[in-house]
């Protein structure tokens, strides 16, 4: 049986990954999910699977050292796949030590633990161990209003936010050990996901949740920088096919082909929501266009990603399965069976953090 170590995968894109490995692979491998449980990690969104025999949680921080090393010592790790990071651009800009800390620090402990776990007295390491880190499109900086213009895997690194330096940093951790050690490691750099058990300070869950309450919906700027939008479920598919067949040392771009303003995308999501809430609910009333605020731009915000995943699809066969038309219908229906998962992540800490945010906007 295959042994995955997962980390953050009481995040978004974790316990997604998480569902979709049970789904394909059931009993044959078993998981070890390491998460601090900071704000964005949620265990309700595992709850369905915490009973399996073989899936395991242990709570930790990345940057603990020990903690990890013990994970390693006590379980043949077969496969790490490495999620765990602060990935909020907001946050990074108020409090950018932390995203050093978590998305550098913790990526340097996790390599380390690894490559003390898996190498053998000849420098080489054990057969069929793989490492996979995730990380973010937004390395690459922006790209200019030119539908003809796309990240590749070649584009230079142009971070431009302490959160993209951060994960650029981190990527280039792992470059470094793939080129002095030859660390059996792949990169996967993914545009924008959406789907179910986003936390709702980023902009599509924001947007629902605030437009179902009757509140206002923030727009940064004018409201027409654009995103490249990736259904959550086929990041989770890209990543497995990418530890299983992809070429070690490689980075992956990983990307949706969904490129849309952000205005766009609220737009879209009002209009869906007065589509699928029932006649005769009052919610409906108050869903419209009116709640729309434009408020003061983002610092540093770039106007364009835009991620070709031409590489991913020759090499492997991976494409994104879903547009966005039909990945957002299935997103609100998952929150309007979700209802009290979302009441019980916007409470507390999350309400303070939205007001202290928007307050002076």
């Amino acid at each position: 049986m295959r042994t995955y170590l997962v980390t953050g995968g009481a995040g978004f894109i974790g316990s997604n990954y998480i569902h979709y490995m049970f789904k394909k692979y059931d009993n044959d491998i078993r998981i070890i999910n390491v998460d601090k449980l900071t704000y964005a990690g949620n265990l309700e969104n595992l709850k369905d699977i915490e009973n399996r025999d073989n899936y395991t949680f242990v709570r930790a921080d990345i940057c603990d050292k020990e903690a990890i090393m013990k994970i390693f010592e006590e379980n043949d790790i077969d496969r790490v796949v490495h999620f765990a990071a602060e990935s909020h651009v907001d946050r990074s800009i108020k409090n950018p030590e932390v995203f050093v800390q978590t998305n550098v620090l913790g990526t340097a402990v996790m390599l380390n633990c690894a490559k003390a776990a898996w190498e053998l007295p000849d420098g080489t390491f054990k057969e069929g161990k793989k490492f996979l880190h995730v990380s973010t499109d937004e390395v690459y900086g922006s790209l200019p209003d030119d539908d003809s213009a796309f990240f590749y895997e070649t584009t230079p690194y142009d971070p431009h936010s302490p959160y993209s330096a951060s994960k650029a940093s981190s990527d280039f951790l792992v470059k470094a050990y793939m080129d002095t050690y030859k660390f059996p490691a792949n990169i996967t750099n993914c545009s924008n996901n959406y789907g179910p058990y986003q936390f709702p300070e980023k902009l599509i869950p924001l947007i629902i949740n605030n437009a179902l309450n009757g509140k206002k919906l923030p727009v940064y700027g004018d409201g027409k920088n654009v995103r490249d939008w990736l259904f959550v479920e086929d990041h989770a598919k890209a990543i497995d096919m990418v530890q299983e067949q992809g070429r070690l040392f490689e980075t992956y771009n990983v990307g949706g082909h969904n490129e849309k303003q952000n205005i766009e995308i609220i737009n879209i999501i009002l209009d869906t929501l007065q589509e699928m809430l029932p006649e005769g609910d009052p919610r409906k009333e108050h869903i419209n266009k009116d709640l729309i605020t434009y408020v003061e731009d983002r610092k540093g915000h770039d106007r364009r990603y835009a991620i070709a995943p031409d590489k991913i699809k020759a090499e492997i066969g991976w494409y994104p399965e879903t547009m966005f038309k039909e990945g957002i219908k299935k997103t609100i229906a998952w929150f309007f069976e979700h209802e009290d998962w979302m009441k019980n992540v916007t409470s507390g800490d999350y309400q303070k953090y939205y007001e202290d945010m928007y307050k002076n906007r």
